[in-house]
């Protein structure tokens, strides 16, 4: 995974619950791009909510991976619902928190709350729903074999989860 849209995890309930925070910066190239000054109409950086959609991905992916130990190669499947009711501002934190509603072999789906923070006063308000399906692509109908590593959870997703104090299993 080249890109993160989280930068730590704060909660973790092994199986069921996981907590992550984004820090939206102006330091970000892509909020300079939406939207950039036109004309007569000032920029607005803003985290496009596509983005948030990722977010909101790898923190759940993370609770599904987690709970198996990362011996899966846990892929999106499904984005199930998506409502988000503004993109979010630099300078804002957005909170992630993904809850599993169901977890088998074959994979899970999760769903999720995002909240966005105001770190200057602590103000939190909640903005959307995001409810996905994951699938363990080792479980395929298809018969596909992939690479033994895992390449869906490499080493920026364990440094992220060392960073953040989350033990990873071996």
């Amino acid at each position: 995974m080249r890109w993160m849209w989280i930068d730590r995890v704060t909660e973790l309930d092994e199986g069921k619950r996981l907590v992550a925070i984004k820090n939206v910066s102006l330091a970000e190239e892509h909020l300079h791009d939406h939207f950039a000054t036109s004309g007569d109409t000032p920029a607005l950086p803003v985290m496009p909510m596509s983005l948030i959609i990722e977010g909101m991905a790898q923190s759940a992916g993370i609770l599904v991976g987690h709970a198996q130990a990362f011996r899966e190669k846990v892929i999106l499947a499904k984005v199930s619902k998506a409502t988000l009711d503004c993109e979010a501002p630099a300078g804002i934190t957005i909170r992630y928190t993904a809850t599993v509603e169901r977890m088998d072999a074959s994979g899970a789906s999760t769903k999720g709350i995002v909240e966005y923070v105001d770190p200057a006063n602590g103000h939190s308000e909640e903005v959307g729903a995001i409810d996905l399906m994951f699938a363990n692509i080792d479980h395929n109908r298809a018969g596909v074999v992939f690479p033994e590593h895992n390449f869906v959870f490499g080493e920026q997703f364990k440094t992220l989860l060392r960073t953040s104090g989350v033990e990873i299993p071996s």
